[in-house]
């Protein structure tokens, strides 16, 4: 009998070079978008470029099957020059229903691909979602390039043979989908299967399961003809030194611990989970090696209270919630306020008001964090402006709280929370001096005597000859023993807003980027700086006199600030808001301010900002 002939190998498909790409993963929240887009993240980082992601979770917990406001989203831009937002519109969009399909396509860019799992496509999800008729064949689409892929069969058949049940088996699709991105996009397959054993070792069929769809999507990719080209983006240049992927969360976490290894004080934590904050008590409660104690407290009010009474006793001490819990923090703030104790309030905003939307981006807590207290209680308040910059900030709330002896905010969001970006690991030895001094000298001692920064002295209770009265009365400026007196009350207040107000003093000069002077200068705070930065370089490089300083420090703002506004022309303040900085500012400088406002629970585009910043600049 003849001989068969070999298969031949398929021939290699055209490798297109990409300066960057946007990708979004969109599904049902039971899809595993979330986990295949980090997945995704996490092999690009390993390749050495830099990124940004942006994942997008439904407000419901349990939100119906195939439902527009039970879709879930994760996006992620990667380049081989530096990232600064998670992209505008998406390259290439992964659509796993017709619900994340209608949800999403309006941001895929114009002649976008668009992977569609067209097994999901039945005549009941589509009438779901709203669709009157099928996208896939009515001809919505022809502006876009469809790439139809029946993943839900696709994943069956590859684990046919795999004992799972249906369910088990549809939870791995997003497996194939992740597979087939990788080979598409020239990413390794082994560190993932290896990434798969670890996650699920203590399910090997799971495991086993997964593995196999993976590189059954790989496959796929490989042996059909489905994507004409496949992409390639180099890694980005980079400074030597140790990186990891870090989200938001993770770094405030690491940076807490950091300051307490700095300051040789035992870190405290006084918490009670809420969205989208928790992630720093699971992530601490899990280093808890680093002289670390973590207290899930029965509420708000119990986890801020906990948490003063821990920098009573000489800890570093750590309260963290969201909006909300802000709320119920208040009149505790005002407590750490008036016994001029450390204490740091992180404040992870969220759409609001009430429930408002928990998982979404929003920024609009900051007239809360700058005034939402009752009397005169001022706080220094700061903000990141990255999940990476969380890290430092946390450093600086800590050293601001014991050095000045008071409690401190520190804003971050929805989207630097969960956000994930490289992090260059620093080296111990360069972080900056966090000193703590105990005061152990009974001679002289008086409770509310102050140092240069007008801080009071730190006395760990039970410390010989140091007796002293701390709470929520108010007490003589000198002694600590309760006063009433009219006079002495008025010295207090002027004495605790003047040590807020002399903070200043220390801080770095502000950084402008772009030009010095001209004829704009976008003022921004938190997560406002990816968008702003990126679109003021465009300008910048289409000679336009235009500037951006960022401000890490809300209050007291810096000292440079005014001068550096009166070096423009027009101020334009991008917020997440209706315009609380904006608001602030008009206050503060008497200078008329150009607002930007977007409250929508998404993030600004560079365009829209750049669109904006053409019309005032001439």
């Amino acid at each position: 009998m003849p001989t068969a002939s070999p298969v031949a190998p398929p021939a290699p498909r055209p490798v297109e070079e990409l300066d960057h790409v946007v990708i979004r993963f969109a599904g049902d929240s039971g899809d595993g978008m979330q986990l295949a887009g980090d997945e995704f993240a996490k092999s690009v980082a390993a390749a050495g470029h830099d990124f940004a992601t942006h994942p997008d979770y439904p407000s419901e917990i349990r939100a119906p099957v195939g439902t527009l406001f039970g879709v879930s989203g994760y996006q992620i831009q990667y380049s081989s020059h530096e990232v600064f937002t998670s992209g505008d519109a998406p390259d290439m969009l992964v659509a796993m229903n017709p619900a994340a399909l209608k949800v999403n396509l309006p941001d895929l860019k114009y002649g976008g691909m668009l992977l569609v799992n067209t097994g999901a496509f039945t005549a009941a999800s589509l009438e779901k979602a709203g669709y009157p008729s099928n996208p896939l064949d009515d001809g919505s689409l022809a502006h876009y390039r469809v790439f139809p892929l029946d993943i839900s069969a696709l994943t069956q058949a590859a684990l046919e043979h795999s004992g799972l049940g249906r369910k088990e088996v549809a939870r791995c699709r997003n497996y194939y989908a992740l597979g087939l991105m990788l080979w598409l996009f020239h990413r390794p397959l082994e560190d993932e299967v290896a990434a798969i054993e670890r996650k699920f070792a203590h399910a090997p069929s799971l495991a086993a399961a997964n593995v196999a769809t993976l590189r059954a999507g790989f496959a796929y990719g490989e042996t059909h003809e489905l994507f004409p080209v496949t992409y390639h983006v180099k890694a980005a240049p980079r400074h030597p030194g140790r990186y990891r992927s870090v989200t938001g969360n993770q770094a405030l976490a690491l940076g807490f611990v950091a300051a307490s290894e700095l300051s040789g004080l035992p870190l405290f934590l006084g918490s009670y989970p809420i969205t989208p904050a928790s992630d720093i008590l699971h992530s601490l409660a899990a280093l808890r090696h680093f002289r670390v104690t973590t207290f899930q407290a029965e509420d708000e009010i119990a986890a801020i209270c906990s948490a003063i009474g821990a920098s009573f006793g000489g800890a570093l001490a750590l309260t963290t919630t969201s909006g909300p819990g802000m709320s119920l923090k208040t009149e505790a703030i005002g407590l750490a306020v008036m016994t001029e104790l450390p204490l740091v309030i992180v404040n992870v905003q969220r759409g609001g008001p009430s429930t408002g939307l928990p998982t979404r981006i929003e920024q609009a807590d900051l007239l809360q964090a700058l005034h939402g207290r009752h009397g005169e209680a001022p706080v220094p308040v700061l903000a990141a402006r990255s999940p990476a910059d969380c890290f430092d900030c946390a450093l600086e709330a800590a050293r601001i709280a014991v050095r000045s002896m008071t409690p401190v905010i520190l804003l971050s969001d929805g989207g630097i929370a969960n956000g994930t970006e490289p992090w260059r690991v620093p080296e111990p030895a360069d972080l900056p001096p966090l000193p703590v001094a105990f005061r152990t000298d009974p001679e002289g001692f008086q409770a509310y005597a102050r140092d240069e920064h007008l801080a009071r002295a730190w006395v760990r209770p039970g410390t010989p000859g140091l007796e002293h009265r701390i709470g929520g009365l108010e007490k003589d400026a000198l002694t600590g023993n309760l006063s009433s007196d009219p006079r002495n009350h008025q010295r207090m207040v002027e004495l605790r807003a003047a040590k807020v107000a002399r903070i200043a003093e220390d801080l770095p000069p502000l950084a402008v980027q772009g030009a010095p002077e001209g004829d704009l200068i976008v003022v921004g705070w938190g997560s406002t700086w990816g968008a702003i930065s990126e679109a003021v370089e465009l300008l910048h490089g289409e000679g336009k006199r235009v500037g951006h300083a960022h401000l890490r420090y809300l209050n007291p703002l810096p000292a440079d600030l005014g001068g550096i506004l009166a070096r423009f022309r027009t101020v334009l303040v991008p917020e997440l808001n209706l315009g609380q900085l904006a608001q602030v500012l008009r206050a503060r400088f008497l200078r008329d301010v150009v607002q930007v406002n977007k409250v929508q629970g998404k993030p600004f585009t560079v365009a829209d900002l750049a669109t904006r910043m053409r019309e005032l600049v001439p």
